[in-house]
């Protein structure tokens, strides 16, 4: 038996004999957001709260819970096991998800919360053809959603089949369903807002998780990271051409090719992803979407730094071999690395190997469950009630004007008239501080408002599901 199985198999062996306490984990994890869940739950009264969370988030909370949205298993488990393997040309995909989050601030957030409600179809449908757009709009949102979703639930099935053993395809199989079932319940009951509590706790697991690993890797090498480079180039077996670029991409002028479709897909993929534009409208303002992005980049920022130490301390402790006989895509690198970290047969290393674990199903989780939330509101949203139902278009809401108040400027014979609907607001706003309070505000459509709602955040859920 070679010593990559043999690792392998100690691991797995390991990983049984504390099979109790990561049970435990996942499940004191499970309880805690569906708490969470059925708490913001009960604060979801109308369609704007179960869509858009009621508006209500701070620019600190929304970029918390941006980062634990954006931050899927690709980040974690795939940039790590990717850094492992290849190198610099691994870390290329951290440079290239962070950069992305510039295009999302400058030309995304302030737009998007300006013009929208909920989902992208809204913003579209200002300037063309009400139906035909939103119907393109919500096939793509659910189709972008739904692979974005086949690769999660995958990584889940891998993840929760390699730490309870499960080998059967049945197993697996399982698995996937169950974790689908927890997203539904999540989405169904939480809306945006339980969704976005989730996502928050979300990433305060995974950043501290991150930063416990990254710590334990840097005082492995004394906190000196020439020397955790160096064995990370001595132990890959490829010399100093694994700390340069073009191990992966510059083979040949097709992996060259492959490189540039991936940096234009890292760089502006993320500015329409489904399940990141609808967090811009958790918050109250465009100033707050703008500020929430902020937050967001110093957060993703961070992580990403540390994605470093995570994959080149796998590729200095954990041999190539061993890395690609658990994956060969190298998605273990980083539950392989905490236990190595803590000892193959120790108990601090299955505790470790645990809490990364979990932490990584927590990731899962979080973005799974932005995706559903993101293509049931498109669908609910866009194609049920604005393409089926066929219910009017979204419009400003009209403003009455008290009976006998007549219109500051149509008093004015030197002015002319202008139409209610465009001098109505101005006009109030001209008005001396001994006038009346603004007039009730009604909306235009009680279809498009909160109260209105209820049966199109009941179709949501419906979707959900």
């Amino acid at each position: 038996m070679s010593p990559a199985i043999t690792h392998v198999t100690l691991a797995a062996n390991e990983a049984s004999e504390h099979r109790t306490l990561i049970i435990i984990l996942f499940a004191l994890f499970v309880v805690a957001t569906l708490g969470i869940t059925v708490w913001a739950g009960r604060q979801t009264k109308d369609a704007a709260d179960f869509y858009a969370g009621g508006r209500q988030f701070s620019a600190f909370q929304n970029g918390l819970a941006v980062s634990g949205d954006y931050m899927s298993a690709a980040s974690f488990l795939g940039i790590a096991g990717a850094i492992a393997l290849f190198g610099y040309d691994g870390f290329l995909y951290s440079i290239g998800f962070l950069v992305a989050w510039l295009v999302a601030l400058l030309l995304v957030a302030e737009p998007l919360r300006n013009s929208g409600r909920y989902t992208m179809g809204d913003v579209l449908a200002y300037r063309m053809r009400q139906r035909p757009v939103r119907t393109a709009a919500g096939t793509s949102t659910i189709v972008v959603s739904i692979f974005y979703l086949l690769a999660q639930m995958a990584g889940a099935g891998v993840l929760v089949s390699l730490l309870l053993g499960i080998t059967s395809d049945a197993g697996k199989i399982l698995i996937v369903a169950l974790v689908g079932i927890l997203m539904i319940v999540y989405v169904s009951i939480g809306g945006m807002k339980g969704t976005t509590w989730v996502q928050m706790v979300k990433a305060v697991l995974l950043i501290g998780g991150t930063i416990l690993i990254t710590f334990l890797v840097l005082l492995k090498f004394n906190f000196n990271i020439s020397d955790l480079l160096g064995s990370a180039a001595e132990n890959s077996g490829k010399g100093d051409a694994f700390l340069e670029p073009g191990l992966q991409y510059g083979a040949d002028g097709t992996t060259k090719l492959d490189f540039i479709s991936l940096g234009i897909a890292l760089v502006l993929g993320t500015a329409g992803l489904p399940h990141i534009l609808i967090r811009f409208y958790t918050v109250p303002n465009a100033k707050a979407a703008r500020k929430s992005v902020n937050w967001a980049i110093g957060i993703i920022g961070g992580f990403y730094l540390m994605t470093i130490a995570l994959g080149f301390g796998a590729a200095a402790l954990i041999s190539q071999d061993e890395i690609i006989a658990s994956n060969p895509s190298g998605n273990t690198a980083a539950p392989l690395l905490a236990l190595h970290l803590g000892g193959v047969d120790s108990a601090w290393g299955a505790i470790l190997l645990a809490t990364i674990s979990a932490v990584a199903f927590a990731t899962i989780l979080a973005v799974v469950a932005g995706l559903t939330l993101a293509s049931s509101s498109s669908f609910a949203h866009d194609i049920y009630a604005n393409v089926i139902r066929k219910e009017r278009p979204p419009t400003r809401r009209r403003c009455g004007r008290p009976a006998g108040r007549p219109s500051p400027s149509a008093s004015s014979p030197s002015r002319s008239a202008p139409s209610p609907a465009t001098s109505t607001w101005p006009a109030w706003s001209r008005w001396p501080s001994r006038s009346p309070p603004p007039p009730t505000c009604r909306p235009s459509s009680t279809a498009c408002s909160g109260s209105g709602s209820p049966p199109r955040a009941r179709c949501g859920r419906s979707t959900a599901v």
